[in-house]
C-alpha cells in the first residue's frame, strides 16, 4: 500500500480565528475541524457532497448563543452555519461549506412532560422515535410519522415541517409546535408562541432584531393577503418555510413558528421546542389492498378515502419486489401476497385505522371492505386486500413501509435509484393523471424508477435511477427536475411536498412567484442580515442583492467525486460507494442491533455510514497515490490510511449492517480488505497475531486445561497479556473435553466410508455436529448437550473433528490465510455432505462464515450446508419427523439471541419459540442489541469501555430481571459477557431442552 497523500486540511483564515475564539470563549460543547469528521458532515441523504469547514456540537443552549453572537462580529464577516440534526435531508438540506452546527450528539434530552396541558419540551436533537417511546409510556404521541423515525431529530423535522403517514387528519409539524426557543443573529434568544394583536403591536414596536423581525413578516403577509391567497396550494402538502399562509390568522393572532418551521436552519438556530401532543389511539387496523397496476392503486384511493381512514399509503410492484429480497418479508409477506391464480400485484394501497376501541375499527375496516366488495366487479378495481388488528403485524408492515427509500437504493446495476425529485405533492383528485404524465416523463428520459407515498393527500415518492457518475446522466438531473416542477405546477401542486427544499430553493421563486419571493428575501434580510445562517437555500438576503441560492447543478454531486475512482480499486470494495445515505444506521434505539460502536459513542465517524464514507474517500485519494505523476512523500499532516484505520478498529464486526443496511452496506467484510491492504505497509500489533493463532492454539491450550487456567489466573500472566498483547479477560478453557466424553457415550466413529454406506432411513436417523473453536474449547458443556439432546431425540451422532473455521484471521484482516483455510473447509465439508447426511453447527458466528464470508471470498464453491441447530430441529418439527419426549409443566424463559444470527437468519427467534412451544414450554424473545462481547473485540483493552457501556444499554437490566434459571442466551459471546458484568453464566437454549428431554 502507498502512502496517501492526505487533501488539504487547511481551513480559510475566517474559519480558523472563529474557531480558536469560539473555544476562547463560554462554549462547552466539542469543535471539530479533522478530515473525518467534516468528511462525514458533507454528505447526507441526498446526492450532494459539500465539505464544512468544520463541526461543532453544542452541549446547551447557551453554546448556541454563542455561536450565533461571534458569527455576527464584523471580524468573522463571511462565516456561516448549517445546523444539523439526523442527517436524513434528501436535498442537501444541511449540506454548505461553512461551520456545520450538530445538535444531535448531545442536546438530545427530554426536558419537561406536562401531561394536563399535553405539552412536551425537548432539545432539537431528540430523535422522534425516541420522544413517541417516552411519550407512550404515558399514553400519548407526536403524530408526524416519518420514514426515518429512528434518527429523524424533532429539530430536524420542523426545519423542513415534516409530515409523514396520516398527515390528512393529523397534519404536519408546524400544527404541533407550541413554542420554538431560538437563538437570531447575534446571539438574542427568543421564544416565538402566538402573539394576539396587542402582543404582537408590543413586539413590533421593540428596537431589536426581534422588533425588525416581526415587523417585516407583518407588512409581508399584510400588504401581499390577496396575492398569498391565489398563490398557496389550498391542499395538505402546502408551500413550507417561510410560511405566509398561516403566520396570521382571521383573529390577528401572529404566529412566527410557520415561518420558522420549514425554514431549514436558513433563519436562525433551534434552541429547544415545546409540542403539543395527542392522546395514542387505543386500536388501530391495517387492511392491504392489491390491484393489478398501480396507477389502479392510485385511482382507487378516492374510494377508499369514502371509508375516512386515518392513513392511505401506496407502494408499487418495484417496492414489493425489492421487499421480498429483505429481512422484513418474512413477517410481512403472508400479508401482501396475492391468492393462487390472481394478477400479479402490481400496486398496493396500506390503509390505516385506528380508534379508542376494537369494535370501532372492526366497524371501519368493515366499512372499507364492503366499498371494496360493491366495486370488485369493476374495472379497474382492487383485485383482493387483507385485514389485520394485530399490533406486531401492522408494526412491521408499517416498517416495510418506511424501508422502501432503502429498498429501493439497493437495486442492481450502475444506475442508482436517488432522491431529487422524490416528494412532489398535488391535490389528491389530480393525482393519477399526474403520475401518468410524470411516468411518461421519466420514460422519455429512459430511466426506471420506483413510486410510494402518502397516496392519500396526493404527495408520492418517485425515484428515478441514474448514475451520476456517467457524464450522459448527469444532466437528466436539470432536465428531469426542470420537467417535474412544470408538471407539478400544472397540476396545483408542488416539487416539494414534505421533505424540504434545500438545493430545490432555486425553484422557489417559480412556486411564490416574484413578488412574494422578494418577501422571502426581505424576510431573510431581517433575520439574517449577515447571511449567517444556511446560506444559498429558500431565499437569499433582500440586501445582498449579490448573492444567489445555489442551484441543483451547481453544488458538487457525489457522483462527481465517484467518478474519479480507479474501477479495480471501486470493484474491490463495491459497497463503498453505494451508501445512500439513508442513516438507518443512526438508530436511537438501544434495543436494536444495528451498528452498536455508534451507539456507544454517538460518533458517526463510528457507523456503516461513517466508515463507507472514509473508505470511498479513501478509494479515491488511493487512486490518486497511485497515478505515475503521483509524488510519493506523505504529505503535511495526518495519514489518511490511518484515519481510516482509527474509525474501522472501533467496528465490532457483528454484520448487523450487511443486513439490516437497507442496500446492505458489509463493513466487516470492508474492514477485512482494508486491514489486509493497510498491513502491507504498517506494522500489525503483536495481538492480531496471537489472534490469528487462537484457532490452532485453542487445543493445545485444551489439551492442558488445568495449567492453562493456572497461569492465566496468575497476576503476573494478565499483566503480561494486557501490557504485551492488550488482552484481558480472557474465557478460561473447558476442563470437560469434548473427545473424552464422546467416548464415555461410546460415540460412532467418523468415518465417512462407513457413514456413505448407510442405509437411507438410517440417514435420515442421523446427523453430524460440526465443532467450532468457541464451543468446543471454552464451552464444551453445550457441545455435550447438543449431542445428547440429538441421542434423546432418537438420532445417531457423527461428531466431525475439529477443524478451524477462519473467523479471527477475517476479522483482523488475515485474507490470504483466510482463503487459504476457506478453500480447505470447503473440499472437506463437501466431501462430508456426500456422505447424504445432514450437518448442523452450533455457534452462529461461526456457522454463518460457510454462507457469508466465504460464499464473498470464494468462487464456484461446492454445493453443502452446515445448519443451525435450531434452523435443521425447527425443519424436523414441521416435517413431522420427530416424536418428543412428554415435559413436565410449561415455564417461562427468556431469549437473548445473537445479534448475527438473528439479523442474518430474522426466523431464529420465531423457531426458537416454536421448538419450545413443542417441549410444552414458553419462550420470550427479549429485544436487545448488542451485549458488548463480539468474539475478541470485548477482550481488547482499549475497548473495555465501549464493551461495558454496550451491556449496560440493553442486556444489564433485562439479564439482572430475567436471571440465570430463566435467561438463555445463544451467543458464546454472549454468555461470557453476562458472565463477566452480569455475575451469571446463562444456559444455551439446548441446554434447558436436554434437561426436559430427560424430565
Amino acid at each position: 500500500m502507498l502512502p496517501i497523500l492526505t487533501p488539504d486540511r487547511a481551513l480559510d483564515d475566517v474559519t480558523v480565528r472563529f474557531l480558536k475564539a469560539l473555544e476562547n470563549s463560554s462554549f462547552t460543547g466539542e469543535v471539530y475541524a479533522d478530515y473525518p469528521t467534516r468528511l462525514l458532515s458533507a454528505t447526507d441523504n441526498s446526492v450532494y457532497q459539500v465539505m464544512p469547514q468544520a463541526v461543532v456540537y453544542p452541549v446547551c443552549e447557551d453554546d448556541l448563543n454563542v455561536i450565533a453572537k461571534l458569527g455576527a462580529q464584523e471580524e468573522f464577516r463571511g462565516i456561516s452555519f448549517a445546523p444539523r440534526g439526523g442527517g436524513t435531508g434528501t436535498n442537501g438540506q444541511s449540506l454548505n461549506n461553512g461551520v456545520v452546527v450538530d445538535t444531535s450528539k448531545h442536546m438530545n434530552n427530554i426536558l419537561e412532560f406536562d401531561e394536563e396541558a399535553q405539552l412536551v419540551t425537548i432539545q432539537p436533537g431528540v430523535v422522534l422515535d425516541q420522544l413517541n417511546a417516552y411519550l407512550k409510556e404515558r399514553g400519548f404521541f407526536f403524530p408526524p410519522a416519518v420514514s426515518t423515525s429512528s434518527r429523524a431529530t424533532l429539530g430536524g423535522m420542523t426545519g423542513t415541517d415534516a409530515s409523514g403517514k396520516g398527515s390528512r387528519i393529523y397534519g404536519k409539524t408546524s400544527d404541533y409546535i407550541h413554542e420554538m426557543g431560538v437563538v437570531l443573529s447575534g446571539g438574542q434568544s427568543w421564544t416565538s408562541k402566538p402573539l394576539s394583536a396587542p402582543e404582537m403591536k408590543e413586539v413590533m414596536a421593540r428596537e431589536d432584531i426581534v422588533g425588525d423581525i416581526h415587523r417585516q413578516a407583518y407588512n409581508s403577509i399584510v400588504e401581499n393577503e390577496e396575492l398569498i391567497d391565489q398563490t398557496f396550494p389550498k391542499m395538505n402538502r402546502g408551500l413550507t418555510g417561510y410560511n405566509l399562509e398561516h403566520a396570521l390568522d382571521n383573529n390577528g393572532t401572529f404566529n412566527l413558528s410557520y415561518l420558522l418551521a420549514g425554514s431549514e436552519g436558513s433563519l436562525c438556530l433551534t434552541q429547544k421546542l415545546t409540542f403539543r401532543v395527542i392522546p395514542l389511539p387505543k386500536n388501530k387496523g391495517l387492511v392491504t389492498v392489491r390491484y393489478s397496476t398501480f396507477n389502479e392503486a392510485l385511482e382507487g384511493v378516492q374510494l377508499i378515502l369514502q371509508a375516512d381512514p386515518a392513513a392511505v399509503e401506496v407502494v408499487d410492484d418495484k417496492i414489493m419486489s425489492m421487499a421480498q429480497q429483505d429481512i422484513i418479508w418474512t413477517q410481512v409477506g403472508d400479508m401482501l401476497g396475492g391468492e393462487e391464480g390472481e394478477p400479479p400485484v402490481m400496486g398496493m394501497n396500506f390503509v390505516e385505522f385506528v380508534g379508542n376501541s376494537q369494535e370501532e375499527v372492526d366497524a371501519q375496516i368493515a366499512k372499507l371492505e364492503k366499498l371494496l366488495d360493491d366495486a370488485l366487479e369493476l374495472e379497474g378495481q382492487a383485485t383482493g386486500w387483507r385485514a389485520t388488528s394485530n399490533p406486531a403485524q401492522i408494526s412491521a408492515l408499517w416498517e416495510m413501509r418506511k424501508k422502501s427509500v432503502g429498498l429501493l437504493g439497493a437495486l442492481q446495476g450502475k444506475r442508482r435509484a436517488i432522491p431529487f425529485v422524490e416528494d412532489t405533492a398535488v391535490p389528491p383528485e389530480n393525482l393519477a393523471p399526474y403520475i401518468r404524465e410524470f411516468r411518461e416523463l421519466l420514460d422519455g428520459h429512459g430511466v426506471d424508477y420506483g413510486m410510494f407515498g402518502h397516496a392519500d393527500v396526493g404527495c408520492l415518492h418517485v425515484r428515478p435511477t441514474l448514475d451520476l457518475t456517467d457524464v450522459m446522466d448527469e444532466p437528466k438531473l436539470r432536465e428531469i427536475s426542470d420537467g417535474v416542477a412544470d408538471l407539478t405546477k400544472k397540476y396545483g401542486g408542488l416539487l416539494w411536498g414534505e421533505h424540504g427544499k434545500g438545493f430545490r430553493g432555486e425553484y422557489s421563486p417559480k412556486f411564490f412567484g416574484p413578488e412574494l419571493y422578494d418577501e422571502l428575501r426581505k424576510i431573510k434580510s431581517a433575520f439574517d442580515p449577515h447571511n449567517l445562517f444556511n446560506p444559498g437555500k429558500i431565499a437569499t438576503p433582500y440586501t445582498m442583492p449579490e448573492v444567489e441560492l445555489t442551484p441543483i447543478d451547481k453544488a458538487t454531486l457525489r457522483g462527481q467525486v465517484d467518478r474519479t475512482l480507479d474501477d479495480k480499486i471501486k470493484a474491490a470494495y463495491p459497497k463503498a460507494t453505494l451508501c445512500n445515505g439513508n442513516g438507518a444506521c443512526f438508530t436511537w434505539d438501544a434495543f436494536d442491533p444495528m451498528c452498536p460502536s455508534y451507539k456507544a459513542t454517538r460518533d458517526r465517524v463510528q457507523s456503516p455510514k461513517g466508515r463507507a464514507g472514509l473508505l470511498r474517500e479513501w478509494m479515491r485519494l488511493r487512486t490518486m497515490a497511485e497515478k505515475p505523476d503521483a509524488p510519493k512523500a506523505l504529505a503535511e499532516g495526518k495519514d489518511f490510511n490511518l484515519d481510516v484505520y482509527e474509525a474501522l478498529k472501533t467496528c465490532l464486526s457483528c454484520k448487523t449492517c450487511a443486513t439490516q443496511c437497507p442496500v446492505k452496506v458489509d463493513i466487516p467484510e470492508m474492514k477485512a480488505q482494508f486491514l489486509d491492504a493497510y498491513h502491507e505497509r504498517y506494522d500489525r500489533p503483536r495481538r492480531d497475531h496471537l489472534v490469528a493463532l487462537l484457532e490452532k492454539l485453542a487445543p493445545l491450550t485444551q489439551k492442558f486445561a488445568g495449567l492453562s487456567n493456572f497461569m492465566q489466573a496468575l497476576p503476573p500472566v494478565k499483566a503480561f497479556m494486557k501490557n504485551g498483547f492488550g488482552l484481558i479477560d480472557l474465557p478460561k478453557v473447558s476442563s470437560l473435553k469434548v473427545e473424552k466424553e464422546l467416548s464415555k457415550r461410546k460415540a460412532p466413529a467418523f468415518d465417512l466410508s462407513a457413514m456413505s454406506a448407510l442405509s437411507k432411513e438410517a440417514k435420515e436417523r442421523s446427523v453430524i455436529l460440526v465443532q467450532d473453536t468457541f464451543t468446543t474449547h471454552y464451552d464444551s458443556e453445550v457441545v455435550i448437550a447438543h449431542y445428547d439432546l440429538l441421542v434423546e431425540l432418537g438420532y445417531q451422532v457423527f461428531v466431525a473433528p475439529y477443524r478451524p473455521n477462519g473467523k479471527p484471521l477475517h476479522v483482523k484482516g488475515f485474507l490470504k490465510e483466510f482463503d487459504a483455510l476457506a478453500t480447505e473447509n470447503d473440499a472437506y465439508y463437501a466431501s462430508v455432505s456426500a456422505t447424504g447426511i445432514e450437518m448442523v453447527g452450533i455457534e452462529a458466528a461461526v456457522t454463518l462464515m460457510m454462507r457469508q464470508e466465504y460464499n464473498q471470498r470464494l468462487e464456484n464453491r461446492p454445493d453443502y450446508t452446515v445448519y443451525q441447530f435450531h434452523e435443521w430441529l425447527h425443519g424436523k418439527l414441521r416435517a413431522g419427523a420427530l416424536s418428543l419426549p412428554q415435559t413436565g409443566s410449561s415455564q417461562e424463559y427468556a431469549l437473548f439471541a445473537h445479534c448475527t444470527e438473528k439479523t442474518s437468519l430474522p426466523q431464529t427467534p420465531s423457531q426458537w419459540s416454536d421448538i419450545f412451544a413443542a417441549f410444552n414450554q414458553s419462550l420470550r424473545i427479549e429485544k436487545t442489541g448488542c451485549c458488548g462481547m463480539s468474539g475478541m473485540f470485548g477482550h481488547e483493552v482499549e475497548n473495555e469501555d465501549m464493551s461495558k457501556k454496550l451491556f449496560a444499554l440493553s442486556w444489564k437490566d433485562k439479564a439482572a430481571k430475567v436471571g440465570a434459571e430463566r435467561m438463555l442466551a445463544t451467543g458464546f459471546s454472549c454468555r461470557c459477557q453476562t458472565k463477566r458484568y452480569g455475575n451469571f453464566k446463562p444456559r444455551h437454549p439446548v441446554q434447558v431442552l436436554l434437561e426436559l428431554a430427560k424430565t
